[in-house]
């Protein structure tokens, strides 16, 4: 922390701010975070430093939105998010920044173009999938969507805390409006935020001098989640997906050209 600048320290308690706006409002906004985080400190390193940041804006959106969270959909997720984990962990344990950067940018990208290209077949077809669970459970191709984005989810949010990008695509593909969206997420990453402590900590990325700065920036994300309260009832549900939509691609850009 002694080597940072003053515009470096505020660059993060910025992106710390959007944390928390980002987890009461807007979650894809949450990319943009990770590429300043990524942008002053080293990307590997960045994700250890970010990683406390992000459990703090998990806690205010679950005692905010827990009442709104949709447990079939967690469940059918956590088992795949599970073996993400496990895979971005071992990859961890040999990748660069250069690496870290570009494979979590080229998923953002591509994650985004499929869900642009399904939703306009959707609206083209008049089809919009339902929050509820059919009678006879979900079908082959929704447990298979759901395997898919949980094991890119929890890749990409071990290896440099994009999980958040993947995993927006995935509600809003299946049809989750905002309350129930911002609900399920809350839950859905606070879970996973906090079981990826003792693998962040055993590769190095959360030590005595990440927890230091971490204590600084934190206070920052409540300004923030509040902002994101005070907003999203007031964004309507087809800007609300376009915004998700647009910073999730904006962040992978991010990653890609630094």
């Amino acid at each position: 922390m002694d080597t940072l600048t003053l515009w470096q320290l505020a660059a993060l308690a910025a992106a710390s701010t959007l944390v928390g706006f980002s987890k009461t409002a807007v979650s894809g906004a949450n990319t943009i975070s990770l590429a300043v985080f990524a942008a002053v400190l080293p990307a590997r390193e960045s994700t250890g430093v970010l990683l406390p940041i992000l459990i703090a804006g998990d806690l205010l959106a679950v005692a905010v939105y827990r009442r709104h969270a949709h447990w079939p959909t967690l469940l059918r997720l956590f088992p795949a998010v599970g073996v993400g984990v496990v895979a971005g962990t071992f990859f961890m344990m040999w990748a660069d920044d250069e690496a870290v950067r570009t494979s979590i940018g080229a998923i953002l990208l591509l994650m985004s173009g499929v869900t642009i290209r399904r939703r306009r077949t959707a609206a083209g077809s008049g089809a919009h999938a339902p929050e509820e669970e059919p009678a006879g459970g979900p079908s082959r191709a929704a447990r298979f969507k759901a395997r898919s984005y949980g094991a890119l989810g929890g890749f990409t949010t071990m290896v440099a805390n994009a999980g958040g990008p993947v995993m927006s695509l995935y509600l809003l593909s299946a049809g989750f409006r905002k309350l129930g969206f911002l609900g399920t997420s809350a839950w859905f990453f606070l879970i996973v935020n906090v079981s990826k402590v003792p693998f962040s900590v055993g590769l190095g990325l959360i030590d005595r001098h990440s927890l230091l700065l971490d204590a600084c920036l934190v206070l920052f994300v409540i300004p923030g989640a509040c902002v994101g309260r005070r907003c999203v009832d007031r964004i309507n549900q087809t800007l609300f997906e376009r915004i998700v939509l647009g910073a999730t691609v904006l962040g992978g850009l991010q990653l890609l050209l630094r």
